[in-house]
């Protein structure tokens, strides 16, 4: 009975090793890359040229954020991950180096901001590219995608 216990330990061990890391929603997977220096680019797609991370995740906007400052904490965070940078963010090809910027949240940290708007990743965005959460009413405002211009993409 113990030889059994010695091999079956290690494998209920890995099993729920490997439970635990399927189980990180997208919107974590965002979070844990947010100490790096954020980088914009430009991605073509169903809703034209838009603004996405360093790694191709779509970047949104929020409508109720005013005067360049976030209106989503708590459970919106959670769902809206904010686009975070330990640095100046840079601006890849297609994307207007002037329009890039940082805002400071409640918390201390440092969230890019683009055209003004401060920039968040939507957690059922899972690929590269996705835009699930285009025209989305959550949290008390809609959310979009932006345009190397800055202003939102309306496709209502």
């Amino acid at each position: 009975m113990n030889s059994l216990r010695r091999i079956l330990a290690p494998l209920a061990l890995a099993a729920l090793c490997a439970a635990v890391v399927v189980a990180v929603p997208a919107s974590a997977q965002h979070a844990q890359t947010a100490a790096a220096k954020a980088r914009l680019q430009l991605r073509k797609g169903k809703l034209g040229r838009f603004i996405v991370d360093g790694k191709g995740f779509t970047l949104y906007l929020f409508q109720k954020d005013a005067h360049g400052k976030s209106a989503c904490y708590g459970t919106c965070a959670k769902v809206w991950t904010p686009l975070l940078t330990s640095g100046r963010p840079t601006a890849g090809a297609g994307v207007k180096a002037a329009k890039v910027g940082t805002v400071k949240r409640k918390n201390g940290t440092t969230q890019v901001t683009y055209g003004g708007h401060p920039l968040y990743h939507y957690d059922d965005d899972h690929k590269p590219g996705m835009t699930e959460g285009q025209g989305s009413h959550e949290f008390g405002a809609q959310w979009y995608v932006l345009a190397a211009s800055g202003n939102k993409i309306d496709n209502d």
